[in-house]
């Protein structure tokens, strides 16, 4: 495309003060958003020390009680962002799930925890559509890799800082630091650390309500629907590009959660990491390598599409993803430090094979079907990646290696499948172009 082309492609458009003004409010809403998603990640053994639960059951309560929202609920959410004003709907989902995040914290039992985790998921999972829904009206096309590969890394500061964090909130409240707050003095540190994750929603809120409701560009404005028929034919024709491209992000985040999820619990039963040490070196490689492969994702997504159009982000696509099966191997890594130095290459692979994924997915779907096509993106991840990447990685520990020292072994025999069968998908999304 070439500098005239692209400028006249801009008229018409929000003003770029205004457009990242958004793009920095959900930025840091994203932050929020996976912090509060992924922060049981770093709870697991004190909750399971203290509701008595196993490991199967702490993976039903990272992944099946997302998926069982998302299979009800996203869609319908995802439907919303296309026909409702997504400042409100934004607004709502930050609402419902930091109330559920409070809840998380008070829970006495297995059940209860399940259902607070539940509550979480609506709220996520009216998140995304909406946010996505108003990037594609405040960017235009040669701009809006960047603009994902931004919110995206959002994601993965968020990931992160719930390790960084959490390490720190969690040595904190085991140290009484929170005892004197009221309400504290007899909680659980773990039940301290969720509470006060409630905290930053408060300045979420205020951020998002100075965002204003942009045109909807090439589709129907705030509040009229277009037609479900048309939403669905629009899928229909486009499902030769978009089934393979659904499947290789869906199949590279069940690597993720299994990498991701585990691996903390890897460096403490295998390595001896306390939550500190953990919270310090692996949270804080993590948000290095997913803000730059985030970033660079996007960009190179956006310079791709400039050069060599659609094709070229997708043969990008293939091979970073292939390359991330180089990062699976935390079996083979007979120290912490080996395990790392996996952990980082396998999250800066996936980030930008999955902001380019995502990306060509916006490319490919009209504005009618922004919402509910973001909410398949999620969906599959949340379905496929949060149930099986986290859910097989323990039944692997408990059912088939018999060990909870061999969780290593139980990351790799998820992750690595996984990077390939993605890539694949990638290529046979290459192909069908």
């Amino acid at each position: 495309m070439s500098a005239g082309a692209m400028a006249q492609g801009t008229e018409g458009w929000p003003s770029p003060v205004r457009a990242w003004w958004v793009m920095f409010v959900l930025f840091i809403t994203a932050i929020v958003y996976y912090t509060d998603r992924f922060i049981l990640n770093l709870l697991v053994d004190p909750i399971r020390a203290d509701l008595q639960i196993t490991d199967t059951q702490v993976s039903l309560l990272q992944g099946v009680a997302f998926t069982f929202v998302y299979a009800m609920a996203g869609l319908p959410l995802g439907r919303f962002a296309d026909i409702l004003p997504r400042r409100r709907v934004m607004v709502a989902a930050v609402t419902v799930w930091s109330l559920a995040t409070v809840a998380c914290g008070f829970a006495r039992s297995f059940e209860e925890l399940f259902v607070a985790r539940m509550l979480v998921g609506i709220g996520e999972a009216a998140l995304a559509p909406a946010a996505v829904s108003i990037m594609g009206d405040y960017f235009p096309p040669h701009r809006r890799g960047t603009a994902i590969g931004v919110f995206m890394t959002g994601m993965s500061v968020g990931g992160s800082l719930s390790i960084v964090a959490g390490g720190g909130l969690l040595q904190a409240a085991n140290q009484g630091m929170f005892a004197a707050l009221p309400g504290f003095a007899d909680l659980a540190p773990w039940r301290s650390v969720l509470i006060l994750l409630a905290v930053p929603s408060l300045l979420v809120i205020a951020l998002l309500l100075t965002v204003r409701e942009p045109v909807r560009q090439g589709g129907p404005e705030t509040g009229q629907r277009a037609p479900l028929k048309d939403v669905i034919d629009g899928f229909v024709d486009r499902r030769h590009i978009l089934v393979p491209l659904y499947v290789a992000v869906a199949v590279a985040s069940v690597g993720d959660c299994a990498v991701h999820n585990w691996t903390p619990s890897l460096l403490s039963r295998r390595f001896d990491y306390t939550p500190g040490e953990i919270g310090a070196i692996l949270g804080g490689v993590s948000l290095a390598m997913g803000v730059i492969g985030s970033l660079f994702g996007g960009m190179l997504s956006d310079h791709l599409y400039r050069r060599g159009g659609s094709r070229a982000r997708l043969l990008a696509a293939s091979v970073f993803a292939l390359l991330m099966i180089g990062g699976s191997m935390v079996a083979l890594a007979g120290n912490g430090l080996a395990a790392i130095a996996l952990y980082a290459l396998w999250a800066v692979m996936s980030s930008i094979a999955a902001t380019i994924g995502v990306t060509m997915i916006q490319e490919t779907i009209t504005n009618p079907m922004r919402g509910v096509g973001t909410s398949l993106v999620s969906f599959g991840n949340i379905l496929v990646g949060m149930s099986l990447g986290t859910s097989l990685t323990a039944v692997f520990t408990d059912y088939v290696y018999g060990d909870p020292l061999a969780v290593g072994w139980s990351i790799t025999s998820v992750a690595a499948p996984a990077g390939l069968i993605s890539a694949l998908m990638f290529y046979r999304a290459l192909r069908r172009s």
